[in-house]
């Protein structure tokens, strides 16, 4: 039977979480908003268009739709601006080693992001190569917690979502994994919401619950997810 991994990108496999942010405070500075780093942290996971919503708050209305998508856009050429010292480098071997090992025991892989980005960094940090199948905020028109991308990315591989499992660091993601009828993995802060089907201390712990899962599998000729 075929298996499906799909990775959330930033935060899972790649960090740019601070790019991020200097690129919204750039933005925010601008328009006189006060933003900081904990604001930022409120952001993953959801959308560009999204986030600039939470960022405008009350001052939303002073702006037309076609505004704000020029200042979403503006806040993007500051991100990839900051995107282009992202490198090789910046992926562990860790992260490489446990992307090759999953493709060894068969498993087909998707990244299921909602930036627009994520085909840029994946280009930039030689990441393309190991994934089947990339659903992005491209594709979708809805973010995080719908499930949208995830089904995606599902679509793409050819599968089930219930032959698909998650691995992400957002509770919004979380959220959209189960909304989807996927297995849902959390790390980082995710972990903390307590809504994942199983957790991870770091990416370093997924081979083990893998080889755990599958066991469980052969055991009860259920699907390991």
């Amino acid at each position: 039977m075929k298996k499906g991994m799909i990775f959330d990108l930033d935060g899972v496999l790649v960090f740019t979480d601070h790019f991020h942010y200097l690129a919204w405070k750039k933005l925010a500075d601008r328009l006189n908003i006060e933003f900081n780093e904990s604001m930022n942290n409120q952001l993953r996971g959801i959308s560009r268009q999204d986030s600039l919503e939470l960022i405008l708050k009350e001052r939303s209305t002073d702006y037309s739709e076609a505004e704000k998508r020029k200042l979403a856009e503006e806040k993007n050429g500051y991100y990839r601006e900051f995107l282009q010292q992202m490198s090789p480098l910046d992926v562990s071997d860790e992260v490489r080693n446990i992307l090759r090992w999953l493709k060894g025991r068969g498993y087909q892989l998707a990244v299921g992001s909602s930036s627009k980005n994520a085909p840029f960094i994946l280009q930039r940090t030689q990441l393309s190569g190991y994934f089947d199948a990339v659903a992005d905020g491209n594709h979708i028109t809805r973010s995080k917690p719908d499930p949208e991308v995830f089904l995606k990315a599902a679509e793409y591989l050819g599968l089930s979502p219930f032959d698909c499992a998650v691995v992400e660091d957002a509770r919004a993601g979380i959220q959209a994994a189960k909304a989807g009828g996927m297995t849902a993995i959390a790390m980082g802060d995710a972990v903390g919401a307590n809504e994942a089907d199983y957790t991870l201390d770091s990416l370093s712990d997924l081979p083990a619950l893998i080889t755990k899962m599958e066991h469980s599998f052969k055991t009860s000729m259920q699907s390991p997810f």
